[in-house]
């Protein structure tokens, strides 16, 4: 598999190597909250959840949250923060999965997509995308956070990561208008401590 192994993602949960974590919620996640993107009741899908943070702020607006991780070390870590925050399994848990072949019982109402895409190689990209679009329901929305992380070399053709520069023009290629809808830009920059950025953009499932 190209990319990260998971061990190589285990190896930093168990060493706390976990410098993307910004140790609460995504203040994006709020804002979409606030406006109403997500409702009290959905079905709400977080894949490559990490330690939960997301988790527990859609469990306690009401929705039915559902993380996916298949590092043992990140769905342990996230379990417990549930367990601690006391939230019934109704409202969030977590799976160990591999997302590329996770297959959601039911259509789901959103997915929330902050993490996982710009953690896999763009070698599965494709394969992901087509996952995303299986899971939602029509209309269903993709609330994503696309990882603007270009490094200097990629003017050469080299591929760096994780995580993997999230290109507006490829993620117009990858999430194609015949099988989504695109809200006009601009779109919503939230800055990342590491020096990055991620560009908020909410698809409609066709």
């Amino acid at each position: 598999m190209a990319g990260p192994t998971q061990d190589f993602w285990q190896q930093r949960f168990t060493s706390g190597q976990t410098p993307w974590d910004r140790g609460a919620p995504h203040p994006q996640l709020q804002n979409w909250l606030s406006e109403g993107l997500i409702q009290a009741g959905q079905t709400v899908l977080v894949p490559g959840c990490g330690q939960g943070h997301e988790l527990l702020s859609l469990g306690k607006a009401g929705a039915h949250a559902l993380g996916l991780d298949y590092t043992p070390a990140a769905v342990e870590l996230a379990r417990l923060r549930i367990s601690q925050a006391g939230l019934a399994s109704a409202h969030a848990r977590v799976e160990q999965a591999d997302v590329l072949a996770w297959n959601a019982p039911q259509p789901l109402d959103r997915v929330y997509e902050q993490t996982c895409l710009c953690a896999l190689h763009p070698d599965h990209w494709r394969a992901y995308a087509d996952q995303l679009h299986a899971w939602l329901k029509p209309g269903g929305l993709l609330l994503a956070l696309f990882m603007q992380a270009r490094r200097d070399n990629a003017g050469q053709g080299f591929v760096e990561g994780p995580p993997y520069h999230g290109d507006i023009q490829a993620m117009r290629a990858l999430f194609s208008s015949d099988r989504w809808d695109w809200p006009a830009p601009p779109y919503p920059a939230q800055a990342h401590a590491q020096g990055w950025y991620e560009l908020a953009v909410v698809l409609t499932r066709r």
